[in-house]
C-alpha cells in the first residue's frame, strides 16, 4: 500500500491506475500488452512510462525487503530502538539503509575492534561523556595481560572505539554526503599521456561537482580505467571534521575530553569517513551518468529501429572494402537472397570498369530498384563508383548510405551462420546491409543494440541494466510494429510479448511442418506456448493473408466479437474491412455518440478507438507515417563542401552535448547543442531524435581533419531572411 501510494505521488498518476498496473505486473502480463490492451485499467499511460514505474517499483520492493532484512537483524541483536526503526523506514535509498546498519554490521577486525576487545569501550564512552578527567579514568584501564600498558595506550584505544563511532554515524554520513556532492570539487591529473590525446582536456581538470556533466563522468571513469588518469573529490577537510566533532562535542564539556573527541573525529574523518564518502559519492554520480547514457541509447536507438521500411524492392547490397573487395547481395523484396558477388571497384586494384559490368549485369538480371551502401571503410570510394555508374545506366535505380554498425557482428554470429551457412562471414554482411534498408527493425533485432553505434560508453556500463533497458525498446518496437507470423524470424519472435526464444523457435518449427498459419488459434497448438501467453502475444503477430480479417490487425481475439459488434451496428461486414472501406466509420461514431458506441460493444473509449484505427487500415505499419529515408541517386564530398552552405541531412546521433547529421557525406558534421536552436534546452534529445530531417548551415569546416561543424539555429534564421 506504501509503495503504491509512493508511486502515485511520484508519477502524479491515478491511485486506482496504479494499483490496476502493479496487480497486472504480479499477475505476469507483459508491458506491451498492458499498454496496449488494458488501457481502461491505467488510463491509456503509454509503455515507456509503464516500464519506468516498473523499475522504481522493482527498486522500491528491494528497499522494502533490504529495510526489513536490517531491521530483523539489528532486532535479533536486541539493539533495535523506536529511533532506530524509525530512521529505517524514512531511508529513501539503499545506502541509507546501509549507513543505519553500519554499526551493527559485522565487521572484520579493525582498530576499534581490537579495543574492544582490551575491555576499552567503557572507557569510549566516558569520554564521550566529557564529564570527568579522562587521563585519571585511563589509569583505571592499564592492563599487561591485555597488552595495555600505560593510560595513553588506552586512551588511543578509546579513541580508535570514537572514531568507528564518529564514522558509523548514519545522520553525519548523510550530511557528508550531500557536502560533497553540492560544494565538492573533482580534480583530475594526467599521470599517463594517452597518444591519441583523447584525455588532453583532463590532464589538468577541476569542476564543482553539481556543475559536472555526466558524459565527462563517464570520460574521467574510462580514462582512470586506462591509467591515464587519477581522479579525487575534494571537500575542505576542515570544514568536515569541524562537522564530524560537532555532532559529538557539549557546550560545557570537560576540555580534555573535548580535545580528545575532536582528535577521534579527526581521524575517523581521514582514514575512516573520507575515503568511504567519496568512493559512495564517486559511485552515486557513475550512477547517474550511467543512467543518463543508458537513457539516451535508449532515445536514440528507439527512432533507429522504427526506421521506415523501403518496402517491394530488390536491393542490391553493397559492404565496401579495400584489399578484400565490395561484397556485394541482391536479395528480393522479402529479403531471400538471389545472387552474390564480390567487386573491386577502389584501391588497390581499381577494377572500376570490371566492377562496373557485374553491378549492370545484376541490376538488369534481378531488376534491381535500389542499393545499399554500408558506410564503414572504403564507403567514400564505392559511393562515388556507385554514383558514377547510376548515370550510365538506364533504369529507375536510386541508392541509400546506411549505418553498417554491428554488421560484421551479425556476421560473425551463430544465428548468421544458421540463417546463412552457404556464405562466408563477408557475403552475410553484405545481405545484412541489403536487408536493412528493406526492414531495418527485422534486421538490427539480431543484433546486439550495444554494436549498433547509437551510444556513449555503453561497454562502461552495467551489463544487466544496460541489456535490460535495451531489451525493453526492442520488445516496444517490435509489439509496436507488430510481426509477420509466416514470415519472422526467431530473432524477431522472441521480442514479442509473452514469447521466448524457445517459444519462438516452436513457433518457426511450427510453421515448417505444418505450413502457413491461417488463423492466431492455431497458435495454441504450438508447443509450450499456453493459453496465457497467447493472450500476450495474439494481439501483436499478423496473418497477412488468413482466413480471418482481424488476424490482420492489433485488435485483440477477446475483442473480436466487440469489434464486430460495432460493425454491425454500423451495416459493415468482414468485406467493407478487407476492401477497406471504413473510412466514413470514425465520423458515424462521433455523430452516434463515442461513449454510447463504446457501451453497447461493451469497450472503453480508448480501446474503441484503437480498434476503429485497426479496422480502417487492416495490416497498417506505424511507420509508414514516419519520414521516409533519403534516397540518391549523386554524391557530394567534402570537397563539394563551402562554409555558409545550407544542407539537408539526418540526425545520426544524439549525444550529450549535441548531433551528429549525416549531410551525405562521408564524414558526420557536429551540431553543438549551443548551435542548435535559440531556446533553452536541458538536453539535445529535446529538440532531436535519430532519422529526424533538419536543414543545418556550415559554419566551419576542417576538410584536411575531415572536421565538418553545423547550425541549426542559424539555417533557421539565413532562411527567414
Amino acid at each position: 500500500m506504501e509503495i503504491s501510494q509512493q508511486l502515485t505521488e511520484e508519477f502524479k498518476l491515478r491511485g486506482d491506475h496504479v494499483e490496476n498496473i502493479l496487480n497486472l505486473l504480479e499477475e505476469g502480463n507483459t508491458i506491451p500488452f498492458i499498454a496496449r490492451y488494458r488501457k481502461e485499467m491505467t488510463g491509456a499511460i503509454d509503455d515507456q512510462v509503464l516500464r519506468e514505474l516498473n523499475d522504481r517499483y522493482e527498486y522500491l520492493k528491494n528497499l522494502a525487503k533490504r529495510k526489513s532484512e536490517v531491521a530483523a537483524a539489528i532486532t535479533e541483536q536486541q539493539k533495535m530502538t523506536e529511533e532506530i526503526q524509525l530512521a529505517i523506514d524514512n531511508a529513501q535509498t539503499m545506502t541509507e539503509v546501509e549507513d543505519i546498519y553500519r554499526p551493527y554490521k559485522q565487521k572484520k577486525k579493525t582498530r576499534a575492534s581490537v579495543a574492544i576487545e582490551k575491555g576499552l569501550q567503557p572507557l569510549a564512552e566516558i569520554i564521550l561523556a566529557q564529564e570527568i578527567d579522562p587521563y585519571a579514568e585511563a589509569e583505571k584501564y592499564i592492563d599487561e595481560e591485555k597488552g595495555i600498558t600505560t593510560a595513553v595506550e588506552a586512551i588511543a584505544g578509546a579513541k580508535d572505539i570514537i572514531a568507528e563511532i564518529v564514522s558509523d554515524n548514519a545522520e553525519l554520513r548523510k550530511k557528508l554526503r550531500a557536502l560533497y556532492e553540492n560544494h565538492g570539487e573533482m580534480q583530475v591529473k594526467m599521470v599517463k599521456d594517452d597518444e591519441k590525446g583523447t584525455y588532453a582536456m583532463y590532464a589538468d581538470f577541476a569542476e564543482i561537482i553539481p556543475e559536472l556533466k555526466n558524459h565527462r563522468i563517464l570520460a574521467i571513469n574510462r580514462g582512470e580505467k586506462e591509467e591515464c588518469l587519477k581522479a579525487k573529490i575534494y571537500f575542505n577537510p576542515d570544514i568536515a571534521k569541524r562537522i564530524c566533532a560537532a555532532k559529538y562535542v557539549k557546550q560545557n564539556g570537560n576540555a580534555e575530553c573535548v580535545k580528545l573527541i575532536n582528535e577521534a573525529a579527526d581521524d575517523g574523518y581521514d582514514r575512516l569517513i573520507q575515503p568511504s564518502v567519496e568512493r559512495e559519492v564517486r559511485a552515486i554520480l557513475t550512477d547517474r551518468a550511467s543512467e543518463q547514457a543508458i537513457k539516451m541509447f535508449e532515445v536514440n536507438l528507439r527512432p533507429l529501429l522504427l526506421q521506415p521500411p523501403v518496402k517491394g524492392k530488390v536491393t542490391l547490397g553493397l559492404d565496401p572494402g579495400y584489399r578484400t573487395g565490395c561484397k556485394v547481395a541482391v536479395v528480393d523484396e522479402t529479403g531471400n537472397v538471389l545472387d552474390t558477388s564480390v567487386i573491386y571497384p577502389v584501391p588497390p586494384k581499381n577494377d572500376i570498369e570490371g566492377a562496373k559490368i557485374k553491378i549492370k549485369s545484376l541490376i538488369q538480371k534481378h531488376n534491381v530498384d535500389i542499393i545499399s551502401i554500408g558506410n564503414g571503410t572504403a564507403s567514400k570510394e564505392t559511393e562515388i563508383f556507385v554514383a558514377e555508374l547510376l548515370k550510365e545506366i538506364d533504369a529507375n535505380v536510386s541508392y541509400a548510405v546506411v549505418n553498417e554498425a554491428g554488421a560484421s557482428v551479425y556476421s560473425a554470429s551463430p544465428l548468421a551462420v544458421e540463417e546463412f551457412p552457404e556464405f562466408d562471414l563477408t557475403l552475410r554482411s553484405a545481405i545484412s546491409i541489403a536487408r536493412r534498408l528493406q526492414d531495418p527493425l527485422a534486421e538490427l533485432i539480431k543484433i546486439d543494440p550495444k554494436s549498433i553505434g547509437v551510444g556513449q560508453y555503453q561497454h562502461d556500463m552495467d551489463k544487466k541494466r544496460l541489456d535490460s533497458v535495451l531489451g525493453g525498446v526492442l520488445e516496444d518496437c517490435v509489439n509496436n510494429v507488430g510481426v509477420d507470423l509466416n514470415t519472422a524470424s526467431v530473432s524477431l519472435l522472441k521480442y514479442v510479448a509473452g514469447l521466448n526464444s524457445g517459444i519462438a523457435k516452436n513457433i518457426v518449427a511450427y510453421r515448417n511442418e505444418n505450413g502457413k498459419f491461417v488463423s492466431r488459434t492455431q497458435l495454441l497448438k504450438v508447443s509450450k506456448l499456453g493459453a496465457k501467453a497467447y493472450e500476450q502475444c495474439a494481439g501483436f503477430l499478423r496473418i497477412p493473408d488468413g482466413k480471418y480479417i482481424m488476424d490482420n490487425t492489433a485488435v485483440h481475439p477477446e475483442s473480436y466479437k466487440k469489434a464486430e459488434k460495432l460493425l454491425t451496428l454500423f451495416g459493415y461486414t468482414d468485406s467493407d474491412v478487407r476492401e477497406c472501406k471504413l473510412s466514413e466509420l470514425p465520423a458515424k461514431v462521433k455523430a452516434y455518440g463515442e461513449v454510447k458506441v463504446a457501451e453497447h460493444c461493451e469497450l472503453d473509449v480508448a480501446t474503441m478507438n484503437d480498434i476503429i484505427q485497426e479496422l480502417i487500415k487492416p495490416g497498417r505499419d506505424i511507420r509508414d507515417s514516419l519520414p521516409q529515408r533519403q534516397l540518391r541517386k549523386d554524391i557530394m564530398g567534402i570537397e563539394d563542401l563551402e562554409v555558409g552552405m545550407i544542407v539537408e541531412g539526418t540526425v545520426r546521433n544524439v549525444i550529450d552535448f549535441g548531433a551528429f547529421i549525416d549531410i551525405g557525406v562521408h564524414q558526420d558534421g557536429l551540431v553543438h547543442i549551443s548551435e542548435i536552436t535559440d531556446k533553452y534546452i536541458k538536453h539535445p534529445s529535446d529538440v532531436l531524435k535519430v532519422g529526424q530531417q533538419v536543414e543545418a548551415i556550415i559554419i566551419n569546416l576542417d576538410k584536411k581533419k575531415q572536421r565538418i561543424g553545423l547550425s541549426l539555429k542559424r539555417a533557421s534564421k539565413k532562411k527567414a531572411n
